[in-house]
């Protein structure tokens, strides 16, 4: 174990090519698991050193190793050096496991990441009219509600489809005038509405598409309250060209979710340099969560110990290698 320890501290200090990286990382993975599972007091301070960003797993990303209760889970992810989760449902548990799990967060410093809230009062889409807008005003002021009694501060909204027989220049309208009611509800709570394009190809038919178009309704709105989340698999996807438009867009992008294309799985198994992506995001201080939004390459704890080597990898981003 302290080998592993060691070896896992020692790539901060050498320039490893990246299957040296992998090599060393499954060494100290294996010890951070083992030490995980006995709850080593001393693993916070040593194989389980926080990340530098907050990528934040969801729920069953570490079942395998961790069991199946929450907040064993919680535990866990807090161990392996995690300070976030996703839980896109985490407001449609049963409000006694919201407070428990909460209070559970609260204790290891881990922040929720944003809930998904795109269902409005009536089920009417965001860009097919204005009618309903004091209903959605007072349908996402309750949910800012839930999230402060849970410590959540963001929660992410796909506006809607596209509408037969009206242009994007209508729905844009619509869609601008109804979160501009919302916000009045939104922006008193201190919690952040976070809108999410999707890509077309997987998602056929969604109004919002691209980060631009997003970056020009929230500027438009101009609350505080109203950001984006860049899902940057759907992104790398629908346009490419990530770090420019992060850049382009960094005032208004709240936070981020992640996965590797083709495939939606952990980082390094697809296209996506998530690698150079950290650093830029940690050059420019970002505070925000990286939600962990893909599957994994590997079933079991296989799969759990190639998601954890992927991390570290690419979390160790000021460490030279050679390709």
């Amino acid at each position: 174990m302290k080998k592993a320890i060691h070896d896992a501290h020692a790539i901060h200090d050498t320039g490893l090519d990246r299957r040296g990286f992998l090599s060393i990382g499954a060494a100290a993975t294996a010890g951070l698991i083992a030490a995980a599972a006995a709850r080593a007091p001393a693993l916070a301070a040593t194989a389980g050193k926080k990340f530098k960003l907050k990528y934040a797993p969801t729920f069953g990303a570490f079942e395998a190793h961790a069991g199946k209760d929450p907040v064993a889970q919680l535990n866990f992810m807090a161990e392996a050096g995690f300070s976030a989760l996703l839980d896109g449902e985490f407001l449609n548990k049963p409000q006694d496991l919201q407070d428990k799990l909460a209070k559970e967060m609260e204790k290891l410093g881990i922040t929720l990441g944003g809930p998904y809230c795109s269902h409005t009062a009536g089920g009417q889409s965001l860009v097919a009219g204005t009618d309903k807008k004091e209903d959605y005003a007072k349908h996402y002021k309750g949910i800012c509600e839930k999230l402060k009694r849970v410590n959540g501060k963001w929660f992410a909204v796909v506006p809607g489809r596209l509408v037969k027989g009206l242009t994007m220049e209508q729905m844009t309208a619509n869609l601008i005038e109804n979160l501009k009611a919302i916000m009045k509800e939104v922006e008193p709570t201190g919690r952040i509405m976070t809108l999410e394009p999707l890509n077309p190809r997987d998602h056929p038919g969604l109004f919002l598409t691209r980060i631009p178009q997003a970056m020009e309704i929230c500027n438009a709105v101009g609350s505080p309250a109203c950001k984006i989340v860049n899902d940057l698999y759907h992104q790398q996807i629908t346009e490419g060209d990530l770090i420019p438009n992060i850049k382009a867009a960094w005032d208004y992008i709240a936070h981020y979710h992640l996965g590797d294309t083709p495939g939606r799985k952990e980082p390094t198994t697809g296209e996506i340099n998530y690698r150079s992506i950290f650093k830029h995001l940690h050059e420019r201080k970002f505070d925000g969560v990286l939600g962990m939004e893909h599957g994994k390459s590997k079933g079991g704890k296989e799969g759990e110990l190639a998601l954890l080597h992927a991390y570290r990898w690419c979390d160790a981003f000021d460490t030279p290698y050679k390709i």
